[in-house]
C-alpha cells in the first residue's frame, strides 16, 4: 500500500517532484565540483614539491641560520701574471658550499637514531664558478710628431697604449655531492636515468657524474663524456630526467668527491628523512628540533607556504570561498526543499484529513510524505551527480594552466634548497612552473553526493512530515465544497 500510494502521488505530482530534486541536483553538483577541483589543486601542488625534493622524502634538516651570519661571501679568482708576451687561456675554478653553513656529518646519524626516522641520508649542495678566458696585451704607438713629452715626464716618448685587454666567460652550474650507499634516499631519487646508469653502491670515491638532461644537452654532453669541476676529471655515466619540474641539480657525484672538491671534509649541507609512519612527520620533527640542536626542519608543509602564483591563488578560493559558497547553496537548496514540501503538504490538507477520517494515523501520513521528500532527494541525487560528474569533466578537458612560483626563503634555513626545502642549492624565487589543473572525481566525492542527497530527503521529509502530523480530520471536513 505504502509503494502503491507513493508511486501515484510521486506521478500526479510531477512537476512539483522535478523543482524540488532540481533545486538539490544543484547544490550537490557544486560540493562535487568543489571538491574535484580542490582535490585537484592539492594534486597540482604535490607536483611542484615534488620537484623540490627527493621522492620518498619526508622532511629535510639544515643548519638554523646564525643572526651574525649574512649568508654572503665572495668568490676570488686568481690569475697568474705572465711577461712573456704569451696571450695563452687561463681559467679558474671556485667550488663553494651553496648557503655556506654546513653540518658535520655525525649529524646524519644522530637525526637517523631519533624516534620514528626510517632512513635519513647526508649531501652536499655546491655551486661551482669557473672564468675562463685570456689577457692580451696592449701596443703603446708614439705619436706622430715621434718626438718626446715635455710634460711631468720630460724625456719619456709621447704616444699611447692601444689594443690589448681580456676576454673572459663566467660559467655557474650546480653540483650535488650523494651518498651513493642509499640510493633510495635523496634528491636523485625525483629523476629518471634516461640515458646510461645510475651510481652503483661501490662508488662512494669514484670520480663519475650523473648529469641532469638539460644541463647535458646545453653543453653537449654524453655518456662517456668527460667532465672537470676544479681540475677533477669526472666521467659521465648517466644522463638523468627530472619527472617533473627542475631537476635538483645540474650535476651529481659521490658524496666523498664533493667534499674533497669544496674542502669540506665530513660535511653535509642537507640530510634527507624518510619517516616510518606518514602519520608521524610532525611528532618526528618535533624529536629532531628538541635532540639534534642547531637545525632547522621542514617539511612539505612548510615548503607549500612558499609556493605563491596562480595555483596558491586559485586554492585558496577553492579551499575558502568556494567551499563555503557550495556550503550556502547547499543549505538553500535544502531550505528550499523542505518548505516546497511543507507548502505541498498545506495544498493536501483535504488529502490529508480524509485519510485521517479513514482511519491512518498520523505516523502513517508523515512516513508517507517523508517517503515522497526521500524519492525527490535521491532523484536529486543522481541529477547533482550527473551534472557534478558533467562539470569535473569539463574542467579536467579544458585543463586551465596554472603558475606556481616558488618563494625562496627561509624554509630551508639559509643554506636553502631548490625551493628552499633544503635540497641542491638554486634560486628559488626564480622558479616559475606551469601546472594543468584537473579534477578528479573520487568514490568518496560520490558517496558524499549520496549522503548529501539522502540528508536533503530528511530535511525535506521533517518538514512536511512535522506539518502532516498536525492536521485533524476536522480540517478536510473544512475544505469539502
Amino acid at each position: 500500500m505504502f509503494f502503491t500510494y507513493l508511486r501515484r502521488e510521486l506521478r500526479r505530482r510531477r512537476r512539483a517532484a522535478l523543482v524540488v530534486a532540481s533545486g538539490l541536483a544543484l547544490g550537490i553538483a557544486l560540493v562535487i565540483v568543489v571538491d574535484s577541483v580542490s582535490s585537484g589543486m592539492g594534486k597540482a601542488q604535490d607536483t611542484v614539491l615534488q620537484s623540490l625534493y627527493g621522492l620518498g622524502t619526508d622532511m629535510t634538516v639544515t643548519k638554523a641560520a646564525s643572526p651574525t651570519q649574512d649568508g654572503s661571501e665572495r668568490p676570488r679568482f686568481q690569475f697568474d701574471a705572465r711577461d712573456d708576451g704569451s696571450d695563452e687561456e687561463q681559467s679558474s675554478d671556485r667550488v663553494m658550499v651553496r648557503g655556506f653553513q654546513t653540518l658535520s656529518a655525525a649529524t646524519v646519524t644522530d637525526v637517523g637514531g631519533q624516534n620514528g626516522v626510517a632512513d635519513a641520508v647526508g649531501g652536499l649542495n655546491l655551486q661551482v664558478v669557473k672564468v675562463s678566458g685570456q689577457f692580451t696585451r696592449g701596443r703603446f704607438e708614439q705619436n706622430g710628431s715621434g718626438g718626446t713629452g715635455r710634460g711631468p715626464g720630460g724625456g719619456q716618448p709621447s704616444g699611447e697604449v692601444k689594443g690589448g685587454g681580456a676576454q673572459f666567460d663566467v660559467n655557474s652550474y650546480s653540483v650535488f655531492g650523494t651518498d651513493v650507499t642509499k640510493p633510495a634516499l635523496g634528491p636523485l631519487t625525483s629523476s629518471k636515468i634516461t640515458s646510461g646508469r645510475a651510481f652503483t653502491t661501490s662508488e662512494t670515491d669514484g670520480k663519475v657524474a650523473v648529469v641532469d638532461s638539460a644541463y647535458a644537452k646545453e653543453k653537449s654532453l654524453e655518456v662517456g663524456s668527460s667532465l672537470t669541476v676544479k681540475g677533477t676529471a669526472f666521467s659521465v655515466i648517466g644522463i638523468a630526467t627530472a619527472d617533473s619540474g627542475d631537476p635538483a641539480a645540474d650535476v651529481y657525484i659521490p658524496l666523498e668527491q664533493a667534499q674533497t672538491l669544496a674542502d669540506s671534509a665530513d660535511k653535509v649541507t642537507t640530510i634527507y628523512v624518510k619517516a616510518t609512519d606518514s602519520q608521524k612527520i610532525d611528532s618526528v620533527k618535533s624529536a629532531i628540533q628538541k635532540n639534534v640542536s642547531g637545525t632547522t626542519v621542514t617539511t612539505s608543509t612548510d615548503l607549500a607556504d612558499t609556493v605563491s602564483g596562480s595555483l596558491s591563488t586559485a586554492s585558496s578560493l577553492a579551499t575558502t570561498v568556494g567551499k563555503w559558497l557550495s556550503i550556502v547553496v547547499l543549505v538553500a537548496a535544502f531550505l528550499v526543499a523542505g518548505l516546497l514540501t511543507s507548502s505541498a503538504v498545506s495544498r493536501r490538507v483535504r488529502e490529508f484529513g480524509t485519510l485521517k477520517a479513514l482511519g491512518w494515523r498520523s505516523g502513517r501520513v508523515t512516513r508517507q510524505v517523508v517517503g515522497e521528500a526521500m524519492v525527490n532527494g535521491l532523484l536529486g541525487g543522481v541529477l547533482g551527480i550527473a551534472l557534478g560528474l558533467a562539470g569535473a569533466y569539463a574542467v579536467t578537458a579544458v585543463s586551465p594552466t596554472l603558475q606556481a612560483q616558488l618563494g625562496g626563503g627561509g624554509a630551508g634555513g639559509g643554506s636553502g634548497g631548490r625551493g628552499g626545502f633544503g635540497g641542491p642549492g638554486r634560486q628559488a624565487a626564480s622558479r616559475t612552473l606551469d601546472v594543468a589543473l584537473t579534477a578528479p572525481v573520487s568514490p568518496a566525492t560520490v558517496g558524499l553526493a549520496v549522503g548529501l542527497a539522502v540528508a536533503g530527503g530528511l530535511v525535506a521529509g521533517a518538514f512536511g512530515g512535522w506539518r502532516a502530523s498536525r492536521l485533524r480530520p476536522a480540517d478536510a471536513l473544512r475544505r469539502v465544497e
